[in-house]
C-alpha cells in the first residue's frame, strides 16, 4: 500500500519539494499576462497595455472559479487521504472535474453575451476599447482551458505530484512566450496575436493536466466518480471560497482602480490613459511577487491538510512556520526592488513619455510600500482553508481588499485626488496584517489545546 510521505517526511524537504513547483506554476501563470504586457508594450504601445489591463478582471474571475473548485477539492482530498478515507477522496476529484466543466461553460457564455458593457464597466475608454475588445474576444475562448489547468494542478499537487503540476503550467507558458513575438512582430497581428498565443498555450497546458486523471497515486478513479453532486459541490466550495473571494476582491479592486484612475486622472496633468496604463503595469509586476507567495501557500496546503486530518498537530505548526519564514524573505526582496529599482522594473514593459514614468514610479513605490508584510495575510488565509476552516479564511481574504482598501480607495481621492488612490493601499495592507496576526494567534492556541487533549486521551 502507498504510504504518503506527507505524514513522515522531513518538513523542510516536503515544503521544498511542494513549494518550488507550486511557485514555478504560479509564476508561469502570471507570465501569461506579463509576457503579453511586455510584447504588446513593445509592439503596440501603452494603449495596448491599457487594453490588457482593462481585460484583466475577466482573467481574475476565471482564476477565482478555478480556485473555488481547485483549492476546495485539493484541501478536501488531502484531509480525506490523511484520514484514510480514499473512496471519499475519489468522489471529490470526480465532482471537482464535472463542476469545473459546468462553471466554465456558464462563464464563457456570460462573457461573450455581455462583453462590450463589461469592458466599459472595467474602465475602458473609447480610445482603448478597440484594443480591449479584440484581445478579450479571443482570450475568452481559452477560459475553459485556463480553469481546467488550474483546477487539475491543485488536485495533482494534493496527490503528491507537484512536479507534474508545474510541468503543465510551464508547457503553456513556453508556447505562449514563443508564439507572442512571432504573432505580434512577424505576422503583425498586434493584440490579437498576443491573445491567440495565450489561448494556444492554455490548450496545451489543459491537455497535459487532463492526462493525469489516469495517473492518480492515492485513489483509483472510476467512471461512477465523475458525476455532479450539489452537496459535494457545496462542501468543496465552502473550503475553496476564501481563495475564490480573494480573487474576486482583487477583481473589484482592479475595476475600482481602473475607473478611478481614468476619472481622477482627467483632472491631473497625466490625463486618463497614463494612470490606467501605469496602474496595470504596477499591478501585474506585483502579481509576480504575489505568485511566489501564493505558490508557497499552495505548496504548504497539502502538507497542512494531510497532517491536520491525521491529527499530527506539531507538523501542522511546523510547516506553517517554515512557509511564513520563506514568505518573509521573498517579500522583503520584492519590496526592495519596488522601492529602490522601480525604473528598471518599469522599463521592461516598453517605453513611454516622461509623465508616464514619473507617475508609474511614484505609484509603484507608494502603492506597494507594505509589500514586505502582505504575504502574511495570504498565507494565513490558505492555512485556514487547508485545515477545513473556510470562514476564517474567507474573512482574511475580505479584509485587505473589500473591508479596508475599497472604502479607502473611494474616500481618500475625494480629499486627495489621484494621490488618494495610491495611499489607500499601504494603509489597508497594514490593517489587514494586524487582523491576520490576531486570528493566527487564536488558532495557534487551538492547535496546542488539540495536541494536549490528544496526549491526555493516549495517557
Amino acid at each position: 500500500m502507498y504510504k504518503n510521505p506527507l505524514g513522515f517526511e522531513k518538513l523542510s524537504k516536503l515544503l521544498r519539494s511542494f513549494a518550488i513547483p507550486s511557485i514555478i506554476s504560479m509564476l508561469v501563470s502570471s507570465l501569461y499576462n506579463i509576457v503579453d504586457q511586455i510584447f504588446i508594450g513593445q509592439g503596440v504601445g501603452y494603449l495596448g497595455n491599457a487594453a490588457t489591463n482593462v481585460a484583466f478582471p475577466l482573467t481574475t474571475i476565471s482564476v477565482a472559479i478555478a480556485l473555488l473548485v481547485g483549492i476546495g477539492s485539493a484541501s478536501r482530498f488531502s484531509l480525506y487521504i490523511g484520514a484514510k478515507e480514499n473512496d471519499k477522496a475519489a468522489c471529490v476529484v470526480g465532482n471537482g472535474f464535472v463542476s469545473m466543466l459546468i462553471l466554465s461553460a456558464l462563464y464563457v457564455s456570460m462573457v461573450l453575451t455581455f462583453l462590450t458593457p463589461l469592458l466599459y464597466a472595467f474602465g475602458s475608454t473609447d480610445q482603448i476599447f478597440p484594443y480591449a475588445y479584440s484581445y478579450t474576444q479571443i482570450t475568452t475562448w481559452g477560459v475553459p482551458f485556463l480553469i481546467t489547468t488550474n483546477v487539475m494542478s491543485n488536485m495533482i499537487r494534493a496527490d503528491g505530484s507537484p512536479k507534474y503540476s508545474m510541468a503543465c503550467m510551464v508547457l503553456g507558458a513556453v508556447i505562449n512566450t514563443i508564439l507572442d513575438p512571432i504573432f505580434i512582430f512577424v505576422f503583425d497581428m498586434g493584440v490579437e496575436g498576443a491573445a491567440w498565443a495565450t489561448v494556444i498555450g492554455q490548450i496545451a497546458s489543459a491537455l497535459m493536466a487532463l492526462r493525469y486523471l489516469k495517473l492518480f497515486k492515492n485513489v483509483n478513479l472510476a467512471r461512477s466518480d465523475f458525476r455532479f453532486s450539489f452537496h459535494e459541490f457545496l462542501s468543496t466550495s465552502a473550503i475553496g471560497i476564501s481563495s475564490c473571494v480573494n480573487q474576486i476582491s482583487l477583481m473589484l479592486v482592479q475595476i475600482i482602480l481602473n475607473n478611478s484612475m481614468t476619472y481622477y486622472g482627467q483632472f491631473s496633468i497625466y490625463g486618463q490613459e497614463i494612470p490606467l496604463a501605469a496602474c496595470g503595469i504596477v499591478m501585474k509586476t506585483n502579481a509576480i511577487l504575489l505568485s511566489i507567495i501564493i505558490g508557497i501557500s499552495q505548496g504548504m496546503q497539502p502538507i497542512v491538510g494531510f497532517n491536520y486530518g491525521a491529527k499530527q498537530y506539531d507538523r501542522v505548526r511546523g510547516i506553517f512556520m517554515l512557509a511564513l519564514k520563506l514568505n518573509l524573505v521573498v517579500s522583503v526582496i520584492g519590496w526592495s526592488l519596488f522601492q529602490f529599482c522601480p525604473e528598471m522594473v518599469l522599463s521592461i514593459f516598453g517605453s513611454g513619455d516622461k509623465l508616464y514614468f514619473e507617475f508609474a514610479i511614484r505609484f509603484m513605490r507608494t502603492y506597494l510600500f507594505m509589500a514586505a508584510i502582505n504575504g502574511v495575510q495570504m498565507l494565513s488565509s490558505g492555512f485556514f482553508s487547508a485545515i477545513g476552516k473556510p470562514l476564517k479564511g474567507m474573512v482574511l481574504s475580505l479584509t485587505r481588499q473589500v473591508l479596508f482598501f475599497i472604502p479607502l480607495a473611494l474616500i481618500f481621492p475625494i480629499f486627495m485626488g489621484l494621490d488618494g488612490l495610491i495611499y489607500a493601499a499601504p494603509v489597508a495592507d497594514f490593517v489587514a496584517f494586524i487582523v491576520s496576526v490576531c486570528l493566527l494567534r487564536h488558532e495557534w492556541k487551538n492547535l496546542y489545546q488539540l495536541e494536549k487533549n490528544q496526549k491526555a486521551a493516549i495517557d
